[in-house]
């Protein structure tokens, strides 16, 4: 599973680059998210190690994170976790983090879907390419942001509030259009935003914005909006909506 976020200055330490904490912070939610889709249960982390920082992550930087099942049984999964930053103008990108995370089904947990019993062997973890990857959703730049409905993100009865579910979808939709214009931009106006179902706290949302059209400084931005219940593994389409976004001069 790939997703990305962005280094903001309240992230950062003293030296403008991105707060370890922060850092572990962005894994340790990839590793729940990919966790709990592996056991399809309520997971929690168990133990981190083999953490490595290589580099550090600017503030204003995009960070990308990676994470895949390295070994799983019948009540825990080993994450492999990685952290690549990204600078969006140049497309410059320079591994920073990686780690192991092991997750933990509780054991309340009441879902029913298969697991392996047998610990599947570790995978060689794979090169960092020296040239920048195309990213891209049939033919085009592309981003996705994952993340999980914590009680502060939502109303008074359990479910999203608006207000998060758009700044996660601006934030998907941001990533996309720098990535294909490669300058800096800013949102200038949702063309139409379409709530269809609503997402509980507890769920993974993940939020893929797709460039569908440009012009010589705009871009056009198509987002969808999915919330996920990690123990069921039940899908439901929240959100959909075109996003415009102008380059500055």
């Amino acid at each position: 599973m790939v997703v990305v976020d962005m280094v903001w200055p309240d992230q950062s330490n003293h030296h403008g680059t991105l707060f370890g904490g922060a850092a572990l912070s962005m894994l340790d939610r990839l590793a729940f998210i990919v966790g709990s889709k592996a056991l399809r249960g309520s997971v929690v982390t168990a133990s981190v190690s083999d953490l490595n920082f290589a580099a550090p992550a600017p503030a204003g930087h995009l960070v990308e994170c990676t994470a895949e099942v390295l070994r799983q049984g019948r009540r825990s999964v080993t994450v492999g976790t990685r952290l690549v930053a990204e600078d969006l103008l140049s497309g410059t990108r320079t591994e920073c983090l990686s780690g192991e995370f092991v997750m933990v089904r509780q054991a309340e947990s009441t879902a029913t879907a298969p697991v392996s019993p047998v610990a599947t062997p570790a995978q060689a973890p794979q090169p960092y390419p020296s040239k920048p990857p195309v990213f891209t959703e049939g033919g085009k730049a592309s981003a996705t942001v994952a993340e999980i409905v914590f009680p502060g993100h939502a109303n008074h009865r359990g479910l999203l509030h608006g207000g998060p579910a758009m700044e996660w979808m601006a934030k998907a939709g941001f990533v996309a259009a720098t990535r294909r214009m490669r300058r800096t931009i800013v949102m200038a106006s949702s063309e139409k935003l379409n709530f269809k179902a609503p997402a509980h706290v507890g769920d993974v949302v993940e939020v893929t914005a797709t460039v569908i059209a440009t012009g010589r400084r705009s871009i056009h931005v198509h987002v969808d909006m999915w919330a996920e219940s990690p123990a069921t593994g039940e899908r439901r389409h929240c959100t959909t909506g075109t996003l415009v976004f102008v380059a500055v001069v």
